[in-house]
């Protein structure tokens, strides 16, 4: 925000803004930001397709993964042996956009 600018000018209620540092909170590393840009194009992903796709030890992806599901960023499903991931707030896609979209990155 500019020193001219507000909440008020962005539009921003309280709820909005809690929700909005509530997804910053708990997206921000780039492991968990790439695990939402993949999920927002791939409906449901197991924990080894994540982790080929992204280059990731799986150990430190699970860690990523549980956190954003604690959280309620991410819904999960076991298959067998297999565990399937998908967004559940897909609102995050949204911060995530409007983030990329900024001149200054």
């Amino acid at each position: 925000m500019t020193p001219t600018t507000t909440s008020a000018d962005l539009n921003l209620t309280t709820e909005k803004m809690e929700k909005v540092a509530f997804i910053l909170k708990t997206t921000a590393h780039p492991t968990r930001i790439a695990i939402v840009q993949l999920l927002s194009t791939h409906e449901s992903q197991s924990v080894t397709d994540i982790s080929e796709k992204l280059g990731v030890e799986q150990s430190l992806l699970s860690h990523h993964l549980t956190g954003m599901k604690l959280k309620g960023i991410l819904s999960s499903s076991r298959e067998g042996k297999n565990i399937f991931y998908s967004l559940k707030m897909r609102e995050v896609v949204d911060v995530i956009q409007c983030l990329a979209g900024c001149t200054f990155l």
